[in-house]
């Protein structure tokens, strides 16, 4: 059940130009957060703007003053360009977790996540709760949009690789190049094996869909959409499924890789 949160800013650093890292801490979080879920959240600045946002949950930890959740954040806007100027000790509003996470993987099957850009916070804590038994592609336009490498180095276990649109880092390419460079290189790996999990802008999460319906490979995707309320009242962030429209916020935010019709 999700549950309206205050919690107070602990920390709001950049991780470069473009990002930030926030981690709000809170007495009152009383429900563990799933990978793949997300949480709404609002400023006290004004009422403009006057909507919360959705984050994807990045990581949860503990610290002294109680539970901290951590979240990855692209400044771009109104409502992220104020959010960057808030200060350790100021306070937001939480409301979450919210929407459906990640499936967990049978044991004979083989993680494969794919990330684009700030799609990575999302997939992070699915990395870290599979104990970074993954094998992970990581894309982005150029290397100044790729997150938390370092972190991302010491934690996946198996393949981690890198593309950019540019070549300035990793593979020059797209996730989609890397990853069938990486089949064909390791033809011995059955792919009926492989279960996909993925979340980045839109383009990518099209070519993964349609890379796992021709290889026969199952998978999730986790779309991302505007949304006005989180709940599922609104009917702001619905996307077009085989099975009619479902809600983003409440259906969602995982889908079957097969089920959105694009």
């Amino acid at each position: 059940m999700s549950k309206y949160i205050r919690a107070k800013i602990a920390e709001n650093t950049p991780v470069n130009k473009d990002h930030n890292l926030l981690a709000l801490i809170s007495d009152n979080i009383q429900q563990h957060p799933l990978p793949g879920q997300f949480y709404m959240i609002g400023t006290d600045f004004s009422y403009d703007p006057l909507l919360k946002r959705p984050f994807s949950i990045f990581r949860e930890a503990s610290s002294a003053e109680g539970g901290e959740l951590q979240f990855l954040y692209r400044i771009k806007g109104k409502g992220t360009e104020r959010m960057k100027e808030m200060k350790k000790g100021d306070t937001v509003n939480l409301l979450g977790p919210l929407g459906n996470g990640y499936p967990m993987p049978g044991k004979n099957l083989t993680p494969v996540l794919i990330a684009g850009g700030i799609g990575i916070a999302s997939l992070f804590p699915l990395a870290e709760k599979l104990s970074g038994n993954v094998h992970l592609f990581y894309g982005a336009r150029t290397k100044n949009e790729l997150l938390m490498l370092n972190e991302l180095k010491g934690l996946v276990k198996k393949e981690l690789i890198i593309s950019t649109d540019d070549g300035s880092e990793g593979r020059k390419g797209t996730v989609i190049d890397a990853l069938n460079v990486f089949l064909t290189s390791n033809s011995q790996l059955s792919t009926s094996n492989f279960l996909l999990y993925a979340c980045g802008p839109s383009p990518m999460l099209e070519a993964v869909s349609k890379f796992a319906a021709e290889k026969g490979i199952k998978g999730y995707i986790s779309m991302e959409e505007n949304m006005a309320c989180g709940v599922g009242a609104c009917l702001g962030c619905t996307v077009k499924t085989k099975k009619g429209y479902k809600r983003v916020c409440k259906e969602g935010p995982v889908f079957s890789a097969e089920e959105i019709v694009w």
